[in-house]
């Protein structure tokens, strides 16, 4: 299957694929896929491709989104920026489909899951901050595969070769630091699904484990899923891990979008 390419910036990095069913096929949900990569360069939205391949098998509608990261302009602001302008500019290709948002779920890998989670509470950010406002396309659940939800923890832990202080810089700004942080928007008013694997040795089990500790503690919807393999597993359509990562998504989808009740 051939993507549709959008563009939402003039930057290389600002685009967006998206990924349809067959014609006719009734769309499951729709599905924005946020990748990894410790928020750097050198990996792509690449790494979303065989996720959208599998899932639009699936009956889901994907938007494999690309971002500036550390190393190409990226960092902060640029990256929330564009992750927040990214999802939005979904509203545009929707409208040329027909495609309903209302069962839209961020579905993000490692740095990813933390953008994704991120994005789903853009609504709660001050004025002024990047990314801050009502969004166009809300997000009303989120499923985070191995995301680094504690930039705090991830930080002190030095976790990807210090990729947190390389990603926001400015080590002296505790402001900036606490809104990037999934941490600090706990508790979220959507539901976050957490997959996450036993020997994943590059973003450890503890990231999502004090991330859902935190959210349930709060009244918040928040449900941990640990995973055999390892921190790549829960990308890999055809493992175990992958399809926790997709009965999480059909959750999700269900959670936006409930069956009405039979009557009668």
């Amino acid at each position: 299957m051939t993507p549709q390419r959008y563009a939402y910036g003039d930057d290389p990095s600002q685009f967006a694929e998206l990924y349809l069913p067959a014609t006719g096929a009734a769309v499951r949900g729709v599905v924005v896929i946020i990748h990894g990569g410790y928020w750097r360069s050198t990996y792509g939205a690449e790494l979303g491709e065989p996720l959208a391949q599998d899932l639009v098998r699936r009956g889901y509608a994907c938007w494999n989104l690309e971002y500036r990261r550390a190393g190409n302009g990226g960092g902060w602001p640029a990256t929330f920026d564009d992750v927040a302008t990214g999802i939005d500019h979904l509203a545009v290709a929707a409208a040329e489909h027909g495609l309903e948002l209302r069962s839209t779920t961020a579905l993000g890998h490692s740095a990813g899951g933390h953008l994704a989670v991120w994005a789903a509470g853009r609504s709660t950010l001050p004025s002024g901050t990047p990314g801050a406002g009502v969004p166009v396309v809300p997000l009303p659940a989120v499923v985070s595969q191995a995301g680094v939800l504690d930039l705090r923890q991830a930080r002190e832990l030095r976790l990807g070769d210090d990729a947190v202080e390389n990603f926001l810089r400015a080590p002296g700004d505790p402001e900036r630091y606490r809104l990037a942080d999934p941490m600090s928007a706990v508790p979220l008013g959507v539901p976050v699904y957490v997959v996450h694997g036993t020997k994943d040795t590059a973003v450890p089990l503890s990231q999502s484990e004090s991330y859902v500790a935190a959210a349930t503690a709060r009244g918040a919807t928040a449900e941990l899923t640990i995973v055999p393999g390892d921190h790549f597993a829960v990308i890999t359509p055809g493992s175990k891990a992958w399809e926790s990562v997709v009965e999480a998504l059909g959750r999700a989808a269900d959670t936006a979008n409930p069956v009405p009740p039979v009557t009668g």
